[in-house]
């Protein structure tokens, strides 16, 4: 019994001494200097204004996430698999942002799994769909313009990476689904799987500079991933 006390407290401790070694990470990348000049997105009266948010919410693709019910990241490294269970919830599939990472590379420690990159979010939603998924990256305004064109198209999903810090002044490397598009305003309507920040509109060009940053796990481009029939 003393035995198992005993490897039961050093477990507590080296979760312990983990979990602050996350936080401490977390801070740092959260007030990354580099972009301390940033004008915060929620600055905008667009950010969530209450009326253009219920004409995305009303756009096809968003609605097929709100009639499966949209779920929110259970811990701070789960937005992968949550975005990707989204997305998968969207086109029908029965799964959870836990049950999505089954047959995957990646396994969760603790309850936690790695930073998920790019590469890793479209093998997560291959499996999870079995559709085709094409990785993008280092799109110019024109051409990012015209995928967001086909983010109304209820046959087709986005994903999409982004640096928060490059939005909201703070935070770090993120993952997200698009819920759709509004041409007329110019805003992508993404949605956010942190519960504390909520489904958003973003400008275009913000949130192209945002997944434009690199991803120091990786030294690549973020970038935007498209699910399609084909």
């Amino acid at each position: 019994m003393t035995l198992l006390r005993n490897l039961l407290l050093g477990l507590v401790a080296l979760v312990t001494l983990g979990g602050a070694g996350v936080a401490f990470m977390l801070h740092q990348a959260d007030h990354d200097p580099r972009y301390a000049h940033v004008v915060s997105i929620a600055d905008a009266p667009t950010y969530q204004d209450p009326a253009l948010l219920a004409r995305a919410w009303a756009l096809p693709v968003a609605a097929a996430y709100r009639d499966d019910g949209f779920e929110y990241q259970a811990n701070p490294s789960f937005c992968g698999p949550t975005s990707a269970a989204n997305v998968a919830q969207s086109l029908g599939a029965d799964v959870t942002q836990t049950t999505v990472l089954h047959g995957t590379s990646i396994r969760p420690f603790l309850g936690f799994v790695p930073g998920v990159t790019l590469d890793q979010e479209a093998e997560i939603l291959r499996i999870a769909t079995g559709r085709r998924v094409e990785i993008l990256r280092d799109l110019d305004l024109v051409a990012f313009r015209a995928h967001l064109a086909q983010a109304n198209d209820p046959s087709v999903r986005y994903v999409v990476n982004f640096n928060r810090a490059a939005l909201w002044g703070e935070g770090h490397g993120h993952i997200s689904p698009i819920l759709g598009y509004l041409p007329e305003e110019d805003l992508v309507f993404v949605g956010d799987v942190n519960a504390r920040f909520q489904p958003f509109l973003v400008p275009s060009e913000r949130l192209l500079e945002a997944m434009n940053t690199t991803d120091t796990s990786t030294g690549r481009s973020r970038g935007l991933l498209r699910i399609g029939p084909d």
